[in-house]
């Protein structure tokens, strides 16, 4: 049960990291999440639309013979979705690599250093923490400070 449990809030904790990551140019080059939250959402439109018409075309033409088969890609386009969700969850819950967890302090100081109210700064930060921060500074730095790191 605790491993349903788990599955389902990976896919939550994957919705919550979709939504909260900024999708900007500048992080394309460094992180592979713009790829990963594009490729989800363009999953999440149009892959139920690849399962029904995988099935439906079999019924429509009569071949039931091959409605095993459209029955299993139905099930693999219906998957992608929820395949990317859950990449997304994993990697919202990864501890940072020591260079991405100095760049998260610097950049968390400089945001409270302009007088931004910000969550505490965290020991161990995860991708998550980053990507929150990262969506601060950016609505809230100015180009010369973000200048920076960018």
């Amino acid at each position: 049960m605790s491993q349903n449990k788990s599955i389902w809030q990976s896919f939550k904790n994957g919705q919550q990291y979709m939504a909260t990551w900024p999708m900007r140019k500048e992080l394309a080059m460094m992180f592979p999440e713009p790829r990963y939250i594009k490729a989800t959402k363009f999953a999440t439109r149009v892959m139920p639309a690849v399962a029904v018409m995988s099935v439906l075309s079999q019924m429509a033409f009569n071949n039931y013979d091959a409605l095993p088969q459209a029955i299993a890609v139905a099930f693999f386009a219906l998957s992608m979705p929820l395949q990317g969700l859950w990449w997304l969850g994993k990697r919202s819950r990864t501890d940072l690599p020591p260079s991405l967890a100095t760049w998260y302090r610097e950049i968390h100081d400089k945001i409270t250093s302009e007088g931004y109210a910000l969550q505490p700064i965290k020991p161990r930060p995860r991708y998550l923490e980053l990507a929150q921060v990262l969506n601060r500074a950016f609505k809230q730095l100015d180009k010369t400070s973000l200048e920076r790191w960018f």
